[in-house]
């Protein structure tokens, strides 16, 4: 089989514009702490587990207090779904790919490293009307990303192969996640630069994305045997 089993899509950044929220409420607790967020604390904001953050701004304001970091989750968690909750708007090009999508009878799923409580909030209001065959948060699995298991826990939870699907990420550690978990990989980027390899293909909006590009995508991935090998970008998705 070399076909389009499903759809695995990263949700903050790529399907909603909320990773502007999420840099904005770590830069207010980042200073509330006397520090002032700045690009070397990307890496550990954009696309980040809200636990990932917690620890790294613990360490850089060296918070010794044990409990500081699971303190400093709650803090941004709750901050973060507050303004989630005052709406978030669908990025560009998301909602003709998932109409698309559905009108062809491919399914696809929401893979998130947010809390269970922030993927329920945009599920029920900018993503409401989407017909998801499931919805997978940090809550949901033992490791989120950049580990693998969001996304191999998915494909399986789908019942497909995960190497017939196309993850659809914006961060590095989403693209690390599916990657690592053997999944074809479209990569469109918001806040962060997302490095080029074999198995990623990159478009600068879901808007020049369609079923049937990700579908070749799909069968152009199956010949790549190795880190060495690279296929052909089809449609309307680009190499790197």
């Amino acid at each position: 089989m070399s076909d389009l089993a499903a759809v695995l899509f990263d949700m903050d950044g790529t399907l909603v514009d909320t990773e502007g929220l999420w840099w904005r409420v770590t830069e207010e607790l980042a200073a509330s702490l006397g520090h002032r967020l700045g690009p070397a604390d990307a890496p550990e904001v954009v696309g980040r587990a809200v636990e990932d953050t917690a620890a790294h701004l613990a360490r850089v304001t060296g918070t010794t207090d044990p409990a500081a970091p699971a303190a400093l989750a709650e803090a941004l968690g709750a901050a973060f779904l507050t303004r989630v909750e005052e709406g978030t708007p669908l990025r560009p090009g998301a909602q003709a790919l998932l109409t698309a999508l559905e009108a062809e009878g491919v399914p696809f799923a929401l893979v998130s490293a947010s809390p269970r409580t922030v993927v329920d909030s945009v599920t029920r209001g900018a993503l409401g009307h989407v017909p998801f065959a499931l919805t997978l948060s940090a809550d949901d699995v033992a490791r989120t990303k950049p580990h693998p298991e969001p996304y191999l826990a998915a494909a399986g939870l789908l019942g497909v192969p995960i190497e017939h699907c196309v993850a659809v990420e914006d961060s590095p550690d989403g693209a690390a996640s599916a990657e690592a978990a053997g999944c074809p990989l479209l990569v469109v980027p918001s806040l962060l630069p997302v490095p080029p390899s074999p198995r990623r293909r990159f478009a600068d909006s879901l808007a020049e994305v369609d079923p049937p590009a990700l579908r070749a995508w799909v069968t152009a991935a199956s010949a790549i045997a190795g880190p060495d090998r690279t296929a052909p970008a089809p449609g309307c998705v680009r190499e790197a």
